[in-house]
């Protein structure tokens, strides 16, 4: 067996959960349908599950359920933004972007008072990019950009942003999640961040803070 992989029988015996709770999550979407892969063994066809996804999934999943619905945490686990408004100032009061980066992304998002839940991702993708460390406030027009530019194109898919560096040139892109790269010599990969796993961590935010 792959050494990231968990039986089934060992998932719930881990995590103490019931084979009910288990595909009751599964049907509510809160679990995906990718995660549960079967494989030969010696007992015939067993499922099985990538291992950390899937512990610190349940793990959100036990601790939260008493405070959201199982119908709003398949929203908050959905890499699917949602159609919610999110007032500026309320961002900037629960500490969920900076005043510095709203006011730097105005020319490229529109100065407004609200902004759409996918607008609000863009600014949360650069604010995390910005407290790295590995990006400066002015690369940050590369993010915007090509987040406003690219991400419709993915459809809701899985992508990952990957922010690239050569001899003091920058460059950002958007590609399928778990895609393997691979650049000419002297490339530099600063960041390479999971945009849904930004989106589940922006509607956790919104929902609980």
């Amino acid at each position: 067996m792959d050494e990231d992989l968990i039986s089934k029988k060992e998932l719930l015996e881990l995590t103490g959960i019931s084979y009910g709770q288990l595909y009751r999550w599964k049907r509510k979407n809160l679990v995906p349908e990718e995660w549960f892969i079967r494989k030969s063994a010696f007992t015939g066809q067993e499922t099985f599950f990538p291992k950390g996804q899937m512990l610190a999934r349940i793990d959100k999943i036990v601790n939260m359920k008493d405070d959201l619905s199982l119908d709003e945490l398949a929203d908050v686990f959905s890499s699917l933004p949602n159609d919610m408004k999110i007032d500026k100032v309320e961002l900037i009061k629960r500490n969920i972007v900076s005043q510095q980066t709203i006011d730097y992304a105005s020319p490229f998002l529109g100065a407004t008072a609200v902004y759409s839940f996918e607008d609000t991702l863009f600014l949360f993708l650069l604010e995390a990019c910005l407290q790295s460390g590995e990006m400066s406030l002015d690369e940050g027009k590369y993010l915007l950009l090509t987040m406003k530019e690219q991400y419709a194109k993915f459809e809701g898919k899985p992508c990952d942003l990957i922010y690239i560096r050569k001899m003091g040139l920058t460059l950002c892109l958007l590609v399928t999640t778990g895609s393997e790269l691979f650049f000419e010599q002297g490339v530099k990969v600063v960041l390479r961040v999971q945009v849904a796993k930004k989106i589940e961590e922006l509607k956790l935010k919104i929902t609980t803070t």
